[in-house]
């Protein structure tokens, strides 16, 4: 007799890459929904994460447009520069996920590639701030100014990006090691 892991069918490849951008979107818009500590976001991690897991490549891109747009229906905006230079620093987490997992998937490629990632979505959106939000005088103090008051966020968001890339490949690691061993143990009977 067959046991249930051998009659149950099994998910294609089109059918997980669904799945988890269907995951990854409906987490990223839960968590920028909720109560949170500021610039402590899983998008930018989930978007690196799908960049290097996803088999449809562009699909990555996705993940964090759809997050932001769908979020972005309950949360007042910025100014639609500002909001323009945030969606393009949250999708390059997901190109350099593309590009990145070429190079493999361990510490060595994702830790550079978050870091990165948010220096770069740090410089970008407070440049943007700086220039379209009218808080700052649009001269060299200003932009100073504009980035002294941001750093401290900037602690935030690294350490959000590295633990929720932690989270992401970590949480894929174990379900890869539990799966195994469960098909390993289900081969053997």
């Amino acid at each position: 007799m067959k046991s249930e892991a051998q009659t149950r069918p099994s998910l294609t490849p089109n059918q997980l890459d669904l799945l988890m951008i269907m995951f990854l979107i409906g987490f990223d818009v839960a968590a920028r929904l909720l109560m949170h500590t500021w610039n402590v976001s899983p998008i930018a991690a989930s978007a690196l994460f799908a960049g290097m897991m996803l088999r449809r490549r562009w699909l990555a891109l996705l993940v964090p447009l759809a997050a932001l747009a769908l979020s972005d229906l309950f949360i007042a905006g910025d100014d639609w520069r500002v909001k323009a230079v945030v969606y393009a620093g949250l999708m390059l987490p997901a190109l350099a996920g593309i590009v990145g997992r070429d190079f493999g998937t361990g510490a060595r490629v994702i830790v550079p590639a978050a870091l990165g990632c948010s220096l770069t979505f740090f410089a970008a959106t407070n440049f943007a701030v700086w220039a379209f939000s009218g808080m700052y005088s649009l001269d060299t103090a200003g932009l100073i100014q504009c980035y002294t008051l941001a750093l401290p966020f900037l602690k935030y968001t690294v350490a959000g990006d590295l633990f929720w890339c932690a989270a992401f490949f970590g949480g894929a690691w174990l379900v890869q090691r539990l799966t195994s061993r469960r098909t390993g143990l289900i081969a053997q009977r």
